[in-house]
């Protein structure tokens, strides 16, 4: 039985570590979490992957325990094959409180990065430039995302504003008309 120690981590860490080991071919995992929302994300991912699960309790820990028992529950999404292009303007993802906004978006890109369809493009302007920094905690899952092929454009003109361009640490320095350019001619958009 494969053993997942995710006690003290963050959403959606549980979730990634688990979906790892699944990937590796784990037919029994055994999950250790110590909050209720983790013990509920994680759970509906072993389950749509055709495991079935127990939940015990002690203390603070709890342990999920799983075996593999049928198949996967089938993609719901006809549109799996499109082009998705991300525009990233912001940081942060959210409101008013930038701190849990860098937590999301961190969170945001890490999870991007680890989905088996990645986005196609994603371009960084206004202050989403500094994401691209080499001490952005979010930098590695962006680099993470160009290594599997998504297209990093970051805007010049805003790097330049923040007197970053040759700071960048990932993608490529790039203009408005080519950002327009790949953002429009992509299947669907996210914007953030």
């Amino acid at each position: 039985m494969v053993k997942v120690d995710a006690m003290g981590k963050l959403c959606p860490e549980p979730v990634i570590m688990t979906k790892a080991e699944i990937e590796k071919g784990a037919a029994e995992i055994e999950v250790l979490v110590d909050n209720d929302i983790a013990v509920s994300n994680v759970t509906r991912l072993l389950e749509g992957k055709g495991f079935s699960v127990e939940l015990s309790r002690n203390g603070n820990e709890r342990k999920l325990t799983a075996k593999k028992t049928g198949e996967a529950a089938p993609a719901t999404s006809s549109k799996r094959d499109e082009l998705l292009a991300i525009l990233v303007a912001h940081d942060v993802l959210g409101g008013n409180d930038k701190e849990l906004g860098e937590v999301l978006m961190k969170a945001f890109l890490g999870c991007l990065s680890k989905l088996s369809k990645r986005p196609a493009v994603m371009a960084f302007m206004n202050e989403g430039v500094k994401l691209v920094l080499p001490e952005s905690s979010a930098c590695d899952y962006i680099k993470d995302l160009e290594k599997a092929g998504t297209k990093i454009l970051v805007c010049g003109t805003c790097t330049t504003h923040f007197n970053i361009t040759d700071k960048i640490a990932v993608g490529t320095i790039s203009n408005m008309f080519e950002i327009m350019e790949m953002i429009t001619g992509a299947d669907n958009t996210l914007i953030f």
